[in-house]
């Protein structure tokens, strides 16, 4: 063992090491293909560009794929009638034009300044509590929308429809402290949406801030069986160690059946294509035979009226492309995996109990839906299962069978070079916290006792920690 590491651990509260199980070893060295996140997937770019790589097992002739689904990705989409008719069709109510302009970068979103003319990167989801009158509705969509304003306010619009309005955030703050007596201020937001376009809103309505998060490594969860995501759950805490995470069960709409949810912020979605449909709905207003028909409620009346872009709006083709395109986003090569602090990070990480829901690897399906994606050793540290976070992050929304406390666990790969990419470091759903200490601190719920062993930490640990964050 090193000198720096022995050190860093010999510095270890005793508490904390009685209360840790005693199968967790000390981190020496990297693990074999340690730094591979993605396996043969993994991609060797680390600028601002590192999430923007095919994965790196694809062949010459799918990097031609990958190319065409990008654009369509990246490039704006145009209000009809357009001689651009395979992009026409934006609108009437949205809140971008690109896919990219959500996904900078192809990486995490943040919320709007204070002189922001639109949120942009960041979506307020909204609904209503459900009656006996919406078992239909909350089967096929999960909640049940507001009956203005839908399920997501668009703060932009085609002209000669009005936007639903303005959406501004405020903050307020309180201060945790550690044990050694160092003090970290947490922000939390409060919103207020103003200019409303169309009326006051149900007394009753919901609000959920969501930014965009990184579209890197996304065909490879999906190819995670989902037997080993199950594996994971208990949601009895049969084990009596407070994690009890669960699935979320969600409605599939191109079967019609009731599946696994693995993507968004509350796994309400069951397929990297259904989450792409839904975002080119909700977020630019373009339909898709998998949800056809539009995003403007029945009281929203020169938004029904305004011209589509026919139907539907995009194709099956390009919506084939556009997943291609999401499934074969490379994920970067981990940094410094040798590095002793980095490993007395990794050894603080998983003493603290942080591994019980950041699932550190899986290995993909052999029958995957791509063959670049199958059979690969991952590290996304994720469960993808719903874990109660407690009242600090709790946005009081359920969805499907996410309860307003609960949260999707949040792939860590690639998390380091967010400033790199994204040329800011804001986390959690809502980018609340400025910083990777900050996201920790804001865990609770099942999430209390790590959050506590991490409060003991003194500065040497934390900066352990946060090295072996960096490092992912």
């Amino acid at each position: 063992m090193s000198r720096p590491l022995r050190r860093l651990l010999s510095l270890l509260p005793m508490a904390l090491l009685a209360a840790c199980s005693e199968d967790i070893p000390d981190f020496t060295a990297a693990e074999p293909g340690e730094a591979l996140s993605a396996g043969s997937a993994t991609v060797m770019k680390f600028d601002q560009n590192a999430f923007s790589m095919p994965a790196a097992n694809l062949s010459p002739s799918r990097r031609l794929d990958f190319a065409v689904g990008n654009s369509f990705f990246r490039n704006p989409w145009v209000i009809a009638p357009s001689s651009t008719t395979a992009r026409d069709g934006l609108g009437p109510l949205l809140n971008t034009n690109a896919c990219q302009n959500c996904h900078l970068k192809d990486g995490r979103g943040h919320p709007p300044g204070p002189d922001a003319l639109n949120a942009v990167s960041m979506l307020v989801r909204l609904s209503i509590p459900a009656g006996p009158e919406d078992a239909e509705q909350l089967h096929r969509h999960g909640v049940v929308g507001e009956p203005v304003y839908g399920t997501q306010f668009q703060d932009m619009a085609i002209p000669g429809v009005a936007p639903e309005g303005r959406v501004r955030l405020s903050y307020s703050t309180e201060r945790v402290s550690f044990a050694d007596g160092t003090e970290v201020e947490l922000r939390k937001p409060h919103l207020q949406l103003d200019r409303l376009g169309y009326g006051e809103m149900h007394p009753d309505t919901r609000f959920s801030l969501r930014i965009a998060p990184p579209m890197i490594g996304l065909g490879l969860l999906e190819a995670i069986p989902e037997s080993a995501i199950l594996a994971n759950a208990d949601p009895e805490d049969r084990d009596g160690d407070g994690i009890s995470g669960r699935p979320n069960r969600v409605f599939d709409h191109a079967t019609g059946t009731t599946a696994l949810g693995r993507f968004g912020w509350k796994a309400g979605q069951p397929t990297l294509n259904q989450q792409n449909a839904d975002a080119f709905l909700n977020d630019m207003g373009l339909s898709t035979t998998l949800l056809p028909g539009t995003n403007c409620t029945i009281h929203q009346s020169d938004c029904l009226q305004a011209v589509d872009g026919g139907t539907p709006e995009v194709s099956d083709q390009i919506l084939a492309q556009v997943l291609f395109y999401t499934r074969h986003l490379g994920v970067p090569a981990r940094r410094q995996v040798d590095d002793p602090q980095v490993l007395a990070g990794k050894t603080l990480f998983h003493r603290a109990g942080c591994q019980k829901c950041h699932t550190p690897s899986f290995v993909t399906s052999d029958d995957a839906a791509e063959p670049e994606l199958a059979g690969q050793l991952i590290r996304p540290y994720t469960d993808l299962l719903l874990h109660d976070m407690g009242d600090g992050l709790a946005d009081d929304r359920s969805e499907f069978e996410a309860s307003g406390r609960e949260w999707r666990t949040a792939p860590l790969w690639g998390i380091g070079l967010t400033r790199t990419v994204n040329g800011h470091t804001q986390f959690l759903h809502d980018g609340r916290a400025r910083n990777l200490l900050e996201a920790i601190l804001w865990h609770g719920g099942e999430a209390e006792t790590a959050r506590q062993a991490v409060l003991q930490f003194d500065r040497q640990q934390r900066e352990a920690l946060l090295a072996f964050l960096e490092s992912l």
